[in-house]
């Protein structure tokens, strides 16, 4: 069974995100108003053949553990769609 696989992976609650900074204070100098924490992740989309869905969020799982996110400064959500 093939499924889609999101992976959004963004910088930890409380650590410095210097780009999400950035774009805070660049939407503001534009006139944008009521703007507050402002945080820039990855997103990562996978195509994977897998035995159900749950298996599919398990090798996603393992991939953001071993490769994807650094545990110590990122934090991941997945999402599985099945085809």
């Amino acid at each position: 069974m093939m499924v889609h696989v999101h992976v959004r992976i963004v910088p930890r609650s409380g650590l410095l995100d210097p780009q999400g900074q950035a774009i805070e204070h660049a939407l503001s100098a534009l006139g944008f108003s009521g703007i507050g924490d402002v945080r820039v992740g990855k997103a990562i989309e996978l195509r994977l053949d897998a035995a159900s869905p749950a298996a599919a969020a398990a090798t996603a799982r393992a991939m953001c553990d071993r490769l994807l996110a650094n545990p110590v400064t990122e934090d991941f959500r997945i999402e599985v769609e099945p085809e």
